[in-house]
């Protein structure tokens, strides 16, 4: 009988780390050698054990973001950022480079970009394990930073996504750099921004990215500095320019936070209820207007007309490191093909004995995944497999 199977990721949970409550401090200062050993001074906020400097890590992987200041801005401008996503189960790495009122945008971008995969690599000392650090990542930044995140994005591959704030244009031109950035971008614009308005900055780097999913967030009313918390400079240039902001900065933030955090999830955790939730959200805001290249959507299922009902155990489910597949039948011509929410493809397992198979980790990050056991291309049976440290 021809059957057609549909998943609906109604009631996700979110599996790849379990929120720290707790926020702790690092202050590092790393070394580039391929910049004649320029040093990068870094502010680290991540989930802990206990709040405050140096305290150990909690347990979990946990996703990479760096965040790049706004000109003349400095990084505790941004306690809004970690306050809201170390709490969620974020790394928060803030460079404290290029403060000056003669900063170097391509440097700026380099450094960014240089944290992601040095924390990645080798981590932050024993404070911060590599083992602690997921493989996902996001590149953020504000005002000069959200232009320098164009920057730091271009063709760089090693990122997951970029997200940024009231982004200026920079020099060397972000808007060209955004003609190189492919993966998944999020701008956020306030419509009374008037330090750099968004039909000179955001909106025509919204136009220019290569990125197949982008969206820009307006919010209605929103200025420039609301983004962060107060912030003498900031707050001086804006007071020079109209229009003002007409909305408060606790609502621009809120605001803020609601797109960011369902984007995030869905990108860095593989959350995918948080898709959903994101696009449902746009459409039901009344506080912001909105563009996008296409809905962000999770793997929902897959149609088939040739399926036989021959199940298949996983155990253990949720594992860390290896399980084992398990079926009711001998297999013959069959594969296990593992899906991530993405429905893209991420192992395929053909090393089957009898009616078993071991299938191994690896490198694959914490989270949601969809196993199919398909024998003489005919689909048998799928099952969700969550892997999970």
């Amino acid at each position: 009988m021809k059957t057609t199977i549909n998943f609906i990721l109604a009631s996700l949970i979110l599996c790849s780390s379990l929120s720290a409550q707790q926020i702790g401090h690092t202050t590092v200062t790393f070394i580039d050698s391929l910049r004649n050993n320029r040093q990068i001074a870094t502010e680290i906020y991540y989930p802990a054990t206990s709040a405050g400097n140096n305290t150990p890590i909690a347990a979990g992987v946990f996703p990479l973001i760096t965040f790049g200041h706004g000109f003349v801005m400095v990084w505790s401008a941004y306690q809004n950022f970690w306050d809201s996503l170390v709490p969620e189960g974020y790394i928060l790495a803030f460079p404290t480079t290029e403060g000056s009122f003669s900063p170097s945008h391509a440097d700026f971008g380099k450094d960014l970009k240089f944290l992601i995969a040095k924390i990645q690599s080798s981590g932050v000392g024993a404070v911060i394990p590599s083992a602690s650090v997921g493989t996902t990542s996001a590149i953020m930044g504000h005002s000069m930073g959200g232009g320098c995140s164009f920057l730091a994005a271009e063709n760089n591959l090693m990122i997951t996504t970029m997200v940024s704030f009231a982004s200026a244009n920079t020099s060397p031109s972000s808007i060209t750099a955004s003609q190189q950035v492919s993966v998944p971008t999020l701008l956020f614009s306030g419509t009374n921004d008037c330090v750099t308005p968004p039909s000179q900055h955001q909106d025509i780097m919204y136009d220019s990215t290569a990125a197949a999913f982008k969206t820009q967030v307006n919010i209605t009313g929103g200025g420039h500095c609301f983004f962060a918390n107060s912030n003498f400079n900031c707050t001086f240039g804006e007071n020079t320019c109209l229009p003002s902001p007409t909305i408060t900065r606790a609502e621009q933030q809120s605001v803020t936070y609601n797109f960011l955090t369902l984007w995030l999830a869905y990108f860095l955790k593989n959350d995918c209820q948080k898709a959903q939730d994101f696009q449902d959200s746009l459409s039901m805001s009344s506080k912001i207007s909105y563009r996008q290249s296409q809905a962000i959507e999770c793997f929902t299922g897959i149609t088939n007309s040739n399926f036989y009902p021959y199940p298949f155990k996983v155990f253990p489910n949720p594992f860390s490191t290896q399980t084992t597949l398990q079926t009711d039948i001998l297999l013959h011509n069959a594969t296990f093909k593992v899906y991530n929410c993405f429905g893209q493809i991420v192992r395929e397992i053909t090393n089957i004995s009898g009616n078993t198979a071991t299938f191994y980790r690896d490198n694959l990050p914490n989270g949601l995944y969809f196993i199919w056991l398909t024998q003489d291309n005919k689909q048998i049976e799928t099952k969700k497999l969550i892997i999970m440290d």
